[in-house]
């Protein structure tokens, strides 16, 4: 029999709230409160909240095991990005059996790879498994769109007359040879077929893809680093990724395998951006065709004013320079808002990006749309001068 509106409404209270009184659940729901309440308990006198996970991984592991199998996969993310802020288990990701039972996201791989030099050999091939699984599913998410937009933009760069059969295209071809339709086959004969070239060798679009990897810029990335290794795959494209903090590390070579990147990266420390675009500068040969994309919150700690002008330079030089103040799911970043706003007032692009529209922000760019106008079209935050900050 179903509770009553009144029992649910209180069911559910208690289920949030917590307590002693277990009298209005049933046994499925004692369990679910002893999993909340391991996690979350009741305020303590100060109105602090305990917690009653102890130290020990294989209780941990079953608790992440049990929270998988009894809430859905949202509500697991949230739970055990709370365990490891709440309970401080960093220590316990690094044993094996613990790595076994946790459901991959950005937060734990973010976690696995700022614990990267502290994992030991026993847990390095599990650890590698874990981050290989959110890789994967990420891919399988992300790449179809990735290499759609990014080689129709390549192809529709050059036009051609002698098309490839999937090349052609068939509007621009009909409206061309309407004069020669012939009516007893009620049918367009074209004489002449119009479609989209592909790029040569000699004739390269460039990315480089610039990553500040200060602890705020985890997620970022995380994402960046998929999206390169799918660009790398695009012969007609030569994509470069370059990650800083107080150091500037080229993972180009990495690119074949996402997660070698992932775990070249060392998350934290301090930030210098004018340092990596120093480096990065002496990468591109051919400005016209380049399209730099830094990633970072602005957040200088070293030359804020050299920083700024090396962007101009590049601007200058024909660089189609984006910068993006966040590439994840969760909203607006904290960010440097007066030295974005002087990148806008140089109209340099800046804002935040999702992850699910870089891949058309990619296209725009390669393309050489108007990447401002893009980002408004898709209601993109832009920084201008007086506008929303």
């Amino acid at each position: 029999m179903s509770s009553s509106p009144c029992t649910e409404r209180e069911r559910r209270w208690r289920l949030l709230l917590g307590g002693n009184d277990s009298s209005a659940l049933n046994a499925e729901d004692k369990n679910l409160d002893s999993l909340l309440a391991a996690l979350y308990n009741r305020a303590d006198d100060n109105g602090r909240r305990g917690a009653d996970l102890s130290a020990s991984a294989p209780r941990v592991a079953r608790w992440l095991g049990d929270i998988r199998e009894r809430f859905p996969s949202s509500v697991v993310r949230v739970m055990q990005k709370d365990a490891f802020e709440r309970l401080n288990i960093q220590q316990m990701l690094l044993e094996p059996e613990m790595l076994e039972t946790v459901q991959p996201d950005i937060h734990l791989v973010a976690n696995l790879i700022s614990l990267g030099h502290l994992i030991p050999e026993k847990s390095k091939e599990t650890a590698r498994q874990v981050v290989q699984k959110l890789v994967d599913e990420l891919m399988l998410r992300l790449q179809a769109h990735t290499e759609q937009a990014i080689r129709g933009s390549l192809n529709r760069a050059v036009r051609k007359n002698r098309p490839r059969p999937n090349d052609i295209d068939w509007a621009r071809t009909i409206r061309a040879n309407l004069k020669h339709y012939q009516p007893e086959f009620n049918t367009v004969i074209p004489e002449k077929l119009l479609g989209f070239g592909r790029k040569k060798p000699s004739a390269l679009k460039e990315v480089v893809l610039c990553v500040d990897q200060s602890g705020s810029m985890a997620a970022s990335v995380i994402y960046a680093s998929i999206f390169a290794a799918v660009m790398a795959s695009i012969p007609a494209l030569k994509t470069q990724l370059v990650v800083f903090d107080t150091a500037v590390v080229d993972l180009t070579e990495k690119l074949q395998d996402p997660v070698d990147v992932l775990f070249g990266t060392q998350l934290g420390g301090g930030t210098d951006i004018n340092k990596a675009i120093t480096y990065v500068k002496q990468l591109i040969t051919k400005p016209q065709d380049t399209s730099l994309i830094l990633i970072t919150d602005l957040y200088e700690g070293g030359d804020e004013q050299q920083l700024l002008k090396r962007a101009i330079e590049l601007k200058n030089a024909g660089v189609n320079v984006v910068t993006l103040l966040a590439l994840n799911d969760e909203g607006a970043p904290f960010y440097n808002k007066s030295l974005a706003q002087e990148f806008a007032n140089q109209d340099i692009p800046t804002f935040a990006c999702t992850p699910d529209k870089f891949p058309d922000l990619m296209a725009a760019s390669l393309n050489e749309g108007n990447i401002n106008q893009w980002a408004a079209e898709n209601d993109l935050v832009l920084e201008r001068e007086g506008g929303k900050n």
